[in-house]
């Protein structure tokens, strides 16, 4: 069944065509940013820089002591962290265009950002010093384990960060994301009442109801349900809360209740542990066979290895993609099927649904191809169909339960 989407006369055809060229210009950038990630580590590879930098570094250890310092047997982690800061940057360096193209330039062509360069700079700088500090963290992690326990680094990792996920799931709304958008509660009324009152029929405790500001950097909006245990809150964004209705607003938390409702976060948490899992074992088999027999490095922990480690994570990340997108589909799914149940506004779902759309350049309709590889979420169209359907079962059982 197609919807007709006439029938939502908010649904701006217009928008729709800019949408669909953002997302294909997106797309393209994305595809690109990996292609000049995977040939900058081929060429490493095939042209033996890999082996070059870590000479370069070794030589430079004569005079300067601290990069010769090892705490474990063939592990120079100072060493180690500098070659994957020299390789990080010249990412950066390389991708840096792409970056303020679509991050800064496509944003304000097509009207979804409006930051200054200097406010865009900032957050990137704030991105990229806080992704440092935590890739630098996952490799001295990576390598120590590796000269600790050369057969089961691989497990050891994975439960380090599955503890590190949930503790980043319950700080992000109280450290991280305060870097980046303000937040404040948000006042008492109507609104706060009825959104505390769905959150306290769902068994679900929060801090409160807090508005991000996000009108001072987007016209785009979103809503969630954030933190994990005594972090728990409901976010609104400002662009949301200061233009959409209170029924809408219900809707879109009762959709992220649902999550908590079926415990969505911790099998997420699960699921990309065990992917997180597979893929490092795998990479713990081609270390070992390229290391004891290739011989193609000196050691699991040579510093040179690390372009051969982000070239086999690239690849199992890029290869399980689709199966973490589909799981994550489903569980959107069942989240809009409590938002329905829950609240009963099929209309306010529809509106909100079509809303977003217009006002997060959404494509309503992308090709089941698209939709396989790279959503998270279930396609706009596919969410309208899912309130058509609820509404006709709802339809079937009054019908039914008539004398």
């Amino acid at each position: 069944m197609d919807i007709n989407f006439t029938r939502y006369a908010s649904l701006d055809q217009e928008r729709q065509l800019k949408a669909r060229e953002y997302s294909r210009k997106r797309r393209q950038l994305s595809f690109v940013d990996m292609g000049i990630a995977t040939l900058g580590i081929l060429l490493i590879l095939t042209l033996g820089l890999d082996r070059w930098l870590r000479d370069l570094l070794q030589d430079a250890a004569s005079q300067a002591p601290f990069l010769r310092w090892q705490p474990l047997s063939g592990w120079y982690p100072v060493q180690i962290l500098a070659y994957a800061l020299i390789l990080i940057i010249v990412y950066q360096l390389a991708t840096l265009p792409l970056s303020y193209y679509g991050g800064f330039v496509l944003s304000h062509r097509y009207g979804l950002s409006v930051m200054v360069l200097k406010q865009w700079l900032g957050d990137l700088l704030k991105g990229f010093a806080l992704n440092l500090v935590l890739e630098a963290l996952m490799i001295t992690l990576i390598y120590a384990l590796l000269a600790y326990q050369p057969q089961w680094w691989w497990l050891w990792v994975a439960l380090v960060l599955l503890f590190f996920s949930v503790i980043m799931a319950n700080l992000a709304p109280v450290l991280i994301l305060p870097l980046f958008y303000k937040f404040t509660p948000l006042p008492e009324g109507e609104l706060t009442q009825r959104l505390l009152a769905l959150a306290a029929r769902a068994n679900t405790k929060v801090k409160g109801v807090f508005s991000m500001q996000m009108s001072n950097k987007t016209t785009a909006t979103n809503a969630a349900l954030m933190g994990l245990g005594n972090t728990r809150r409901v976010v609104l964004g400002d662009t949301m809360t200061n233009n959409y209705t209170p029924d809408e607003i219900e809707v879109v938390l009762a959709h992220e209740l649902g999550h908590h409702v079926h415990a969505d976060i911790w099998k997420l948490l699960i699921s990309q542990s065990v992917l997180t899992l597979c893929g490092l074992f795998v990479a713990n088999l081609v270390l070992h066979w390229v290391v004891d027999t290739l011989h193609f490095y000196r050691a699991l922990t040579d510093p040179a290895t690390l372009p051969f480690l982000f070239l086999l994570i690239g690849l199992y990340s890029l290869i399980v993609m689709p199966l973490g997108n589909m799981y994550s589909r489903s569980m959107e799914y069942q989240a809009d099927e409590y938002a329905l149940q829950s609240t009963q506004k099929i209309e306010a779902f529809k509106s909100v649904m079509t809303r977003l759309a217009n006002q997060n350049l959404t494509e309503v309709e992308p090709s089941p191809i698209v939709e396989f590889l790279f959503h998270s979420h279930p396609s706009i169209n596919k969410r309208l169909k899912h309130a058509e359907e609820f509404a006709g079962r709802g339809s079937s059982v009054r019908t039914s339960v008539q004398p």
